[in-house]
């Protein structure tokens, strides 16, 4: 993962930040700016998609570099009142991963987490709505070995979920609100490589992402 790689993805999500939020700024200008506690409607359904970038937050074992992953996350949540809401996400990550030396690619890690989530939102300003998330369950964890290792096995385990992340919602409408959120997901495991136990393999991350949410 070089620093230029890390610079231009950092780049692209704050540039599409700044949209997002002239968005709402627009918007916002439009209607009175007041602080209101709580923000949300109680008895609110609320889906999400939002796709992004992640960082592993280090090395995932030794000797090794890993890319920037992609990172997509689907959202379901209810709003029990105006402050929480109880959910479940389901989030997908993939990073590629090379060894350092001799230099060569390894191939890929993809993790599927299922998120059961609570969230807080304690107060709207605008069409602007602030909001806390944390979410416990599950990493699933499997690898794509690259050719250039053929007959190599390498299976990283099933790990402990724990998500905390931070965003906001600019409502455009009633319905519809465009989202920006960062996040800190926990998936620190092992890795059996041909048979042998690597205890070393740690694959938490920085996840940064935008997308649109609805609301019923």
């Amino acid at each position: 993962m070089s620093g230029v790689s890390v610079g231009r993805y950092l780049a692209s999500f704050c540039f599409v930040g700044l949209l997002v939020f002239g968005f709402g700024l627009g918007q916002g200008f439009a209607e009175e700016w007041k602080t209101e506690n709580g923000g949300i409607d109680p008895g609110k359904f609320v889906l999400g998609m939002r796709a992004g970038f992640a960082p592993v937050t280090q090395q995932v074992t030794a000797n090794s570099s890993t890319d920037v992953g992609s990172l997509v996350n689907f959202q379901a949540m209810y709003s029990l009142n105006r402050w929480f809401l109880i959910g479940l996400m389901l989030e997908w990550e993939r990073h590629g991963m090379n060894q350092e030396r001799p230099g060569l690619d390894l191939g890929h890690q993809d993790t599927v987490s299922v998120l059961p989530t609570i969230e807080v939102r304690p107060v709207r300003w605008g069409p602007i709505s602030p909001y806390v998330n944390m979410s416990f369950g599950v990493n699933v964890n499997s690898f794509g070995e690259s050719n250039s290792i053929r007959g190599t096995t390498i299976s990283p385990s099933n790990t402990f979920a724990w998500r905390l992340g931070w965003g906001a919602d600019w409502m455009m409408t009633k319905q519809f609100a465009l989202n920006t959120e960062m996040a800190y997901k926990r998936n620190d495991g092992h890795a059996t490589v041909n048979g042998v136990r690597d205890n070393d393999w740690n694959a938490s991350s920085f996840g940064f992402l935008v997308g649109v949410k609805l609301f019923f």
